[in-house]
C-alpha cells in the first residue's frame, strides 16, 4: 500500500510538472522585431521566416517554418518584421530579401532564445549574398 501511495504522488508530480511547461510558439506575451541587414544596410521588404523550438538552421525549405512576416518600416525605424504573442523558448529566424545596391538576393539567419515571459526583443537578422 505504501508503494502505491508513492507511485500515485510521483505520477501527480510529473503530471503537474509537464502540464505547466510551455513550448516555444504562439500563446505567450513576448514579441520579436527582426531587422534584416546586409553589411549594416537595411533590406526593406525582406521576408523573415520563424521556426519555433529550433536552435539551429532548419534549412532553406520554407515549408518547414512556422510563420513569416515582411519587413516594413515604421516611422523612425528601419524595416523590420514583427512576431508577437510568443512563448519563452528557442527560435530560428531566416531572412530572404533583395539588396538593390548589389542587385542580388540575400539570405541568412540567426538563432534566438526568448528568456522572459513578456517584452519585446529587437534583433538583427544578418543576410548575405
Amino acid at each position: 500500500m505504501k508503494n502505491l501511495i508513492i507511485v500515485f504522488f510521483a505520477l501527480i508530480t510529473f503530471s503537474v510538472a509537464f502540464s505547466s511547461c510551455t513550448k516555444p510558439g504562439l500563446g505567450g506575451e513576448a514579441s520579436i522585431l527582426a531587422y534584416p541587414k546586409h553589411h549594416d544596410d537595411p533590406i526593406p521588404n525582406a521576408t523573415i521566416y520563424i521556426k519555433y523550438d529550433a536552435k539551429e538552421f532548419p534549412g532553406t525549405d520554407l515549408s518547414v517554418y512556422d510563420d513569416a512576416a515582411v519587413a516594413t518600416a515604421d516611422p523612425g525605424k528601419d524595416p523590420h518584421a514583427h512576431f508577437s504573442n510568443l512563448e519563452k523558448g528557442d527560435y530560428y529566424l531566416y531572412g530572404v530579401g533583395f539588396d538593390s545596391s548589389i542587385n542580388d538576393i540575400v539570405t541568412g539567419g540567426i538563432p534566438l532564445e526568448i528568456t522572459e515571459k513578456s517584452g519585446e526583443i529587437e534583433i538583427v537578422v544578418p543576410v548575405t549574398e
